[in-house]
């Protein structure tokens, strides 16, 4: 039992404090630096990178990727350096539409074949972009129930391929084991509280289910995620209308 209940529901009036316009900057630029840390422990890109992502990268070519929302550009560092390290060219566009994002995304180290755009993945879509590879980490809970129609509509139109969208698996021992176990990244940053409202807005998988359209499936992703699929190389997961298929 949280204080906030069971969690039977999700919590859509919570808002997490760097979404805000006026949170703290030097609180916001700490988060944004120990992103990493956090997505290495718990979000399981290099899993999905093995199983989903590297079996549809060209041999002898470029395989292109579209990262949504892509915060300060961890994953698309690390998805770019696992590439490169088992030979193969993964370029990769990260976009993100929060200007404070992507002036850390662009400061951060350059890493190979990774580049940074401010920008919706509507733009996009008008500009006529498409992609081998779309995905996004931990953005789908921060959407109301049209803006993650429109999200999912554009990673249909921005890839004919592949499409994963990882976000969190909302329940009690997830919140629990969290708070207990990440209070100190949120020392001087707001990784702690952000974190535990993101859990409290997140979809367990049978309501993502029941959210996404037609054509894609909903996947358990560790302990802790479920990944919403479109495309090839989808495996076990629930339909539409939450079963098993």
């Amino acid at each position: 039992m949280t204080p906030w209940g069971s969690l039977r529901e999700r919590d859509l009036h919570a808002v997490e404090q760097m979404d805000r316009p006026d949170c703290d900057p030097e609180r916001l630029h700490k988060t944004y630096a120990r992103f990493p840390v956090v997505n290495s422990l718990l979000s399981g890109w290099f899993s999905t990178y093995r199983r989903r992502i590297r079996p549809v990268l060209a041999e002898g070519g470029t395989t292109s990727l579209l990262d949504i929302g892509c915060g300060s550009g961890d994953v698309a560092r690390s998805l770019a350096r696992w590439a490169s390290h088992d030979g193969y060219r993964l370029s990769i566009t990260a976009i993100d539409p929060d200007e404070r994002a992507y002036a850390f995304a662009t400061q951060a180290p350059a890493v190979d074949g990774v580049s940074y755009r401010q920008a919706h993945s509507s733009e996009l879509v008008a500009e006529g972009r498409t992609f081998d590879i779309v995905m996004s980490n931990h953005i789908l809970h921060h959407l109301d129930a049209g803006q993650l129609a429109a999200v999912l509509r554009d990673s249909e139109s921005l890839t004919g391929r592949l499409a994963l969208h990882n976000d969190l698996n909302r329940s009690n021992v997830a919140y629990l084991l969290f708070m207990a176990g990440f209070w100190p990244l949120g020392l001087g940053s707001y990784i702690c509280g952000d974190g535990l409202v993101s859990i409290r807005r997140s979809y367990t998988a049978s309501e993502l289910a029941l959210a996404v359209p037609e054509g894609w499936t909903v996947e358990r992703n560790g302990p802790w995620h479920h990944l919403a699929v479109h495309g090839k190389s989808q495996q076990e997961g629930l339909n539409s209308r939450g079963r098993r298929v």
